[in-house]
Formats: structure tokens, sequence, C-alpha cells
């Protein structure tokens, strides 16, 4: 077996599934929304697109790409062949520990399972399957198919075969994998939020504009994208649950949610997704 499940078509689901296709593994891909799967394949097939016009796809290599990523409508059907079986669904403990439960039941026994969190336990979710050791987290940043990090958890009962198989399998991707401990928020969401949390405070404060405060990232220390903007990306509701979770977890008030994302959330501009966040965007997907 070599093939790659996706379980989840959103907005994280649709990249994994799309670099998996352009390193060479049939993908398949499911969503528990039948209706996800369809515009999940008109991303991908856009993201392609995109990457032949601006000349870093070639045309051959993007049609041999989308012709790897098949669309399942049920988790059965999209697991029966995987050797990785990759979870991208959303940032919630007991949802992800439901679907790890059923995995244990329908995808190939040998099979590492993967979960894309970017906070959560995963030793919390390795618990809902009678082999915990071959779970492993496999946090991906996005967009997918542009950034270059794979973040690898590693929890205590981690079996080390199937650590090994998602840093081959990220490398394969063109990726720069990272192993951290499952500690809450890892490497990357511990600062990284700290980071965006930080910067919106400053906004409330009124110590700069949303666009200069990213600038001082962007210009002063070599960010390639400010924390705003890349909260907007990641998504503001997601980035609330997140701030939610670590202040939960690690007692550290650097972690409390400030008012001015929690008003956003409220409000629904929740980013990028809903065209509205810190900043206004575009209908063109990118």
């Amino acid at each position: 077996m070599t093939g790659i499940a996706v379980i989840g078509a959103g907005t994280m689901g649709h990249g994994i599934a799309q670099v998996a296709a352009m390193a060479g593994y049939p993908v398949t891909l499911t969503d528990s929304r039948a209706e996800a799967l369809e515009p999940a394949l008109a991303r991908i097939k856009a993201n392609l697109d995109g990457g032949v016009k601006r000349g870093k796809v070639d045309v051959d290599d993007a049609a041999a790409a989308l012709a790897l990523v098949s669309l399942r409508p049920t988790l059965a059907e999209a697991v029966a062949g995987a050797a990785l079986v990759i979870e991208a669904v959303v940032e919630d403990l007991e949802i992800k520990r439901a679907l790890f439960r059923e995995l244990a039941t329908c995808a190939p026994p040998d099979a590492t399972l993967a979960t894309n969190t970017s906070s959560l336990s995963v030793a919390r979710i390795a618990d809902a399957v009678p082999d915990p050791g071959r779970v492993v987290g496999m946090h991906f940043f996005n967009p997918v198919h542009l950034m270059r990090l794979v973040e690898v958890v590693r929890h205590d009962r981690a079996a080390p075969a199937h650590v090994e198989h998602v840093l081959a399998v990220a490398r394969r991707m063109g990726k720069q994998p990272i192993v951290a401990r499952d500690t809450p928020g890892f490497a990357s969401s511990r600062l990284g939020v700290v980071l965006g949390l930080e910067a919106m405070r400053m906004l409330e404060q009124d110590v700069a504009s949303a666009a200069d405060i990213d600038k001082a990232m962007e210009l002063g220390y070599g960010h390639p994208m400010g924390p705003l903007k890349v909260s907007d990306l990641v998504g503001l509701d997601v980035r609330l649950a997140i701030a939610e979770y670590l202040h939960r977890e690690l007692k550290d008030a650097r972690y409390a949610p400030p008012e001015i994302l929690r008003a956003k959330v409220r409000a629904g501009e929740l980013g990028k997704k809903t065209r509205k966040g810190f900043y206004e965007w575009p209908t063109t997907p990118s």
C-alpha cells in the first residue's frame, strides 16, 4: 500500500491532498459533508492552474497530480487502501477522538494514522485507538501548497516506525519537517499564537495600524507574512479556539484572547474565509 487518505476536504484537507498528489501518491479525499468534495477538487485544480500560469508547476505534472486525487463518499471507502491516513477535520478534541475510533475499525491495521491538529494533545487523540503507537501528529501550515514546514508531533507511546513514516512522506512532499514533543501548542503554535495575540493587543491599544504592525515583522524581522495577516489566513475562530485551549492548559496570561479577537469572531469576521478579518480579502482564489 502506498496511498494516502485525507479526511476532511476543507481549507487544510484539500491542500494536504494536493501536495500528496504532487508528490506522486494516489490520494483519496473524503468529508462527512458530501457537498464539500467537488469544491475541494475545484480548489486543487485552481491551485495547480495558478502554479502553471506562474511557471512554478509543469502543465503535465499538474495534470498528473490532479489525476491522482479521487473523491470518496464514505470514510471506509477512502481509507481502504491507505498506508497513511491524515485527519484534517475541525479542531475539536472529541470530534477527532470519535473519528480515530472509527478509523481504528476501518483503516488497514498497519496504516499510520496522522492528525493535523495544531495544538491539541496527540496522546489524547491516540488514546481513542487500540494501538496508540500508530498515531502521530502531522501539522501542516496554510496554505499547504506554499508553506514548507510540517511539524511532526511525537507522543510518548508513538512507535518510531510510524514517526519515521510521516517524516519520509513530508520530505517526499518537498516539506521540511521538524519533530516536537507532544505538549500543548507544540513548538509552532506556542510561538505563533503569542506573537499573533500580542499584535492584536497592540492594535487594540492603537500602537499602529494592522498593516504597519505586520510590516514591522515582515521588514524588521524577515517574516514572510505579518502576524495579523497570518491570523486572518488561519481563521480568527480557529485562532481563538487555540488561544483558549493554550490559556486553559498552560495557565499563562500570554495566551488570554484579547477582546478584539472575541469581537471579530462574534461579528462573523473570521479572516480570509469570510473575506473580512483584520483585512479585507478579495473573492478570487489564491
